[in-house]
């Protein structure tokens, strides 16, 4: 069945992250972020689509931005940690 995750990132642009899944197949079906970079949330979204929220979160997990407020995280950093929330609300980790 179809879902909406609701995500509110920190220390980078983005204001907000949308990511809609299948809980059966646990696959991406659409990511957009409200405010922070256009380009940046649509290309993320492009790459991901289709792909299993586990994958998605392995390979964001750790991007760094010079941008952030912090320099430690990015967007794609933040979203991998929405994701991970994504298993967890499942039950698919602890």
């Amino acid at each position: 069945m179809e879902k909406t995750f609701v995500y509110k990132p920190s220390n980078v642009c983005s204001m907000e992250m949308d990511i809609v899944y299948d809980d059966e197949t646990m696959e991406i079906l659409s990511y957009k972020s409200i405010r922070g970079c256009v380009g940046n949330s649509q290309g993320l979204g492009a790459l991901i689509r289709g792909m299993k929220v586990e994958e998605a979160l392995n390979r964001l997990r750790g991007i760094q931005c010079p941008g952030s407020r912090t320099r430690m995280t990015s967007c794609p950093d933040q979203l991998s940690y929405a994701l991970e929330e994504v298993l967890r609300q499942e039950g698919k980790i602890d």
